[in-house]
């Protein structure tokens, strides 16, 4: 009797998680509160607006991430072999204070569009990744939508192939 009880337990575990992967951004996490380079406060859902028509690959780092740090130079690359086709990098740092971020895009040289998420891994967008690990890549369309929700890992062949879909 045991035995079926744990079958059904785990089947209704496996069948009630959300499995789906998110196509669009939630208004918490559009409304998210973050800073441009020069200081000014906007919100997420005016970065996405400016970038709307364009594929964008959205890097979601730290400077205090090692693993963030190693996937630079595949950013870079990736930079390079898109650099014709119109697509934006868009850095979000979810970094502990603005000075941090501030001299690391200058340490690392990391080109690109580049905000600070004020609030950190503890606000309603990282609430919508629903992730404790980054860096994180996500790529979006020229329409807004979430192509690719979830990369670790700069070399992850779903980032080249959402890219190019994406054109």
């Amino acid at each position: 009797m045991k035995k079926v009880y744990c079958i059904i337990l785990l089947l209704i575990s496996f069948f009630s998680c959300n499995t789906k992967t998110p196509t669009a951004f939630t208004e918490e996490a559009l409304s998210e509160v973050i800073t441009t380079p020069s200081g000014e406060t906007i919100t997420l859902k005016n970065v996405l607006e400016e970038y709307k028509g364009k594929v964008v690959l959205i890097d979601v780092w730290a400077s205090w991430c090692r693993d963030c740090l190693v996937g630079l130079p595949k950013v870079k690359a990736l930079q390079n072999e898109f650099k014709n086709d119109g697509v934006e990098f868009v850095f979000l740092s979810v970094d502990r204070n603005v000075a941090s971020w501030k001299r690391s895009v200058q340490k690392y040289n990391i080109q690109g569009n580049h905000y600070f998420i004020n609030s950190g891994q503890k606000g309603p967008f990282s609430d919508f990744l629903n992730s404790n690990w980054i860096p994180r890549y996500m790529v979006i369309d020229k329409a807004g939508s979430i192509e690719l929700f979830k990369a670790k890992n700069a070399e992850d062949s779903n980032i080249v192939e959402s890219i190019k879909k994406s054109l």
